[in-house]
């Protein structure tokens, strides 16, 4: 776990580096400030507003305690030995097998399901799926993926003033010579390896909490042969509603008819899950 939380802090800084980057190189601050206010503001409310509007896309409702005891109280279990307050329980009407978390913060979690899932899992099995969830509450994904969205933001707002500087003649340097070449291959260059850095950041976190579910629940194996279950029937069911951008906050990528370039994943190859999870020693 520590080598990912470790990887994630790396690429939020190489996020980071290339905002700075692409200042130098326009010479100056005033269009870094502003695009960095502009998407401050816009994840501002994203981090407090976001899990509404998913929660309504997928028409996900409240879950009571008096329609499914056994999960509610799987749920505090886990939140209990993971030592957060337990999320709110809403179930997405989907034959697609899946669950997400979402919420700002670990008092303000809710954690998602499909009605499709209950039907091909084992208690134990999705017991590790919710612990799965848990984990991401507990570790403030959300958070770091707000931060991480906040950065690529700026990133492709710069780089979208640059490519403007660059066709009217606006791309010079501090010494004013012209850099419009650079100016150009960078404005390309950086939303690609924003994306790519993005991408990589939510990965690294889906490994995390694989690792803390298996912590919680003691049994990596029942989560590893969770996954295997999930990809395979995400494949046959993919997800009829929602949006493919969406796609990073749920255990397994709902809209992958087929497997997706690594690089270009939101999720972590299923098959290199599974391996870590069945090597654990706990």
């Amino acid at each position: 776990m520590i080598s990912n939380q470790i990887k994630t802090f790396a690429l939020l800084v190489l996020l980071s580096g290339l905002i700075f980057m692409i200042g130098g190189l326009l010479g100056g601050r005033t269009g870094l400030i502003f695009a960095l206010i502009l998407a401050l503001g816009m994840n501002f409310f994203s981090y407090f507003y976001s899990h509404k509007i998913v929660l309504a896309m997928y028409k996900a409702k409240n879950l009571p305690k008096k329609n499914a005891p056994e999960i509610h109280n799987m749920v505090e279990r886990i939140s209990k030995k993971a030592g957060i307050p337990k999320p709110k329980i809403y179930l997405i009407p989907s034959n697609n097998p899946n669950a997400f978390a979402t919420g700002r913060n670990p008092e303000h979690a809710v954690i998602a399901f499909t009605s499709g899932i209950a039907k091909i899992l084992t208690k134990k099995e999705l017991e590790g799926v919710l612990a799965h969830e848990i984990g991401h509450v507990k570790n403030r994904d959300i958070l770091i993926s707000t931060i991480a969205a906040t950065l690529a933001t700026v990133i492709m707002y710069i780089a979208s003033m640059a490519r403007f500087a660059a066709i009217f003649g606006g791309s010079r340097d501090s010494n004013g010579n012209s850099n419009i070449v650079q100016i150009l291959a960078l404005s390309i260059v950086a939303p690609l390896a924003a994306m790519l850095i993005q991408f990589a950041i939510s990965r690294s976190r889906e490994f995390i909490a694989d690792e803390t579910s298996a912590r919680l629940t003691g049994e990596p194996k029942h989560l590893a042969s969770a996954l295997q279950k999930l990809e395979d029937n995400s494949r046959k069911l993919p997800m009829r509603m929602g949006n493919q951008s969406t796609a990073s906050l749920f255990i397994i990528n709902p809209f992958s008819g087929a497997k997706m370039a690594k690089l270009f994943s939101t999720h972590p190859l299923t098959k290199d899950r599974i391996d870590k999870l069945n090597s654990m020693k706990l």
